[in-house]
């Protein structure tokens, strides 16, 4: 097998002697030749700027995404090009900040940091989230991680997928359980048929008082729709994501009541990089022994 030209951030990786690694230190995206790159991982949050890039490698058979998340890299899929994902490698950070956000805004941490602030000692009672009946719309890696991390609390969860299987409930039938839940955590992907999966109606069916927490993509909730809910007061709102994103200064969801805003930090925390490494290891180690990648999301056909 000849050279594999592969491209990363993380540029001391150990890798097989016949992957020849490339990273900012020796071969910076903006100054350098790209032609003969065959393994790219663009950077971690590094957006549309990072994936154009895949336009100046002709010879690139594996684009792997940082991202659990994928759609974006859906408009670069072409002929002999594979597309994978790095499910697993957030799992355990995105399902502890989606069970974060949900007791932070059931238990009023940002009334406590607010009054901190004033020096003000405002005790009042809050709803609890034990005894919460929470829906966990996704059910793949990062969901059994939820769910898993939601085992400890005294709560029922119900999880939800489009296919309805390994125990869940099929996506179609979302809308009968709605108005029973006091917690809507989402986790799915950003397709089609998920976006603005939370419109008008939808929010509409959830009960008065309930929460609902966005770790997956901004687009799945309407945010207009969803702004009108909070002007109400009638529901709370927690999101690491948004739409769009980021939020711009003068956006009104800023200003809502009853929502708790973080800034698409689920995966970004220490436990990233260990994972991320031993994910790309483990995938330049398959191609060396010329054996396929995992967590594959989409091939480009001829």
């Amino acid at each position: 097998m000849g050279k594999i030209i592969a491209w990363t951030q993380l540029a001391d990786l150990k890798v097989p002697d016949v992957i020849e690694l490339r990273s900012e230190l020796t071969c910076p995206l903006e100054t350098s030749d790209l032609s003969d790159i065959n393994f790219y991982v663009p950077h971690y949050f590094g957006g549309a700027k990072a994936l154009n890039y895949v336009n100046q490698m002709p010879q690139l058979k594996y684009l792997q995404m940082p991202n659990a998340g994928y759609d974006d890299a859906l408009d670069y899929v072409r002929e002999g090009l594979i597309i994978a994902n790095a499910a697993g490698v957030h799992d355990d950070s995105t399902a502890e900040l989606a069970v974060g956000l949900a007791i932070a805004s059931r238990r009023g941490f940002v009334d406590f940091v607010r009054a901190q602030d004033k020096g003000e000692w405002a005790h009042q009672r809050y709803t609890s989230f034990s005894d919460s009946k929470i829906g966990l719309i996704g059910h793949g890696s990062i969901g059994k991680t939820i769910a898993k991390n939601l085992s400890g609390f005294a709560v029922e969860v119900v999880p939800f997928t489009r296919s309805g299987t390994d125990g869940s409930v099929k996506i179609l039938e979302l809308d009968k359980y709605l108005p029973t839940f006091d917690i809507i955590i989402l986790i799915l992907p950003l397709t089609r048929e998920s976006r603005h999966l939370f419109g008008k109606e939808r929010l509409s069916l959830m009960k008065d008082g309930a929460l609902i927490v966005n770790v997956a993509r901004g687009a799945i909730i309407d945010s207009d729709a969803l702004l009108i809910e909070l002007q109400s007061q009638r529901i709370y709102a927690a999101l690491d994501v948004t739409d769009p994103e980021p939020l711009p200064p003068s956006h009104p969801l800023w200003s809502a009541p009853n929502l708790l805003i973080a800034p698409h930090v689920g995966g970004d925390s220490t436990a990233f990089e260990p994972r991320a490494r031993r994910l790309v290891e483990a995938q330049l180690e398959r191609l060396a022994r010329g054996e396929e990648i995992i967590n594959i999301v989409a091939r480009g056909r001829s």
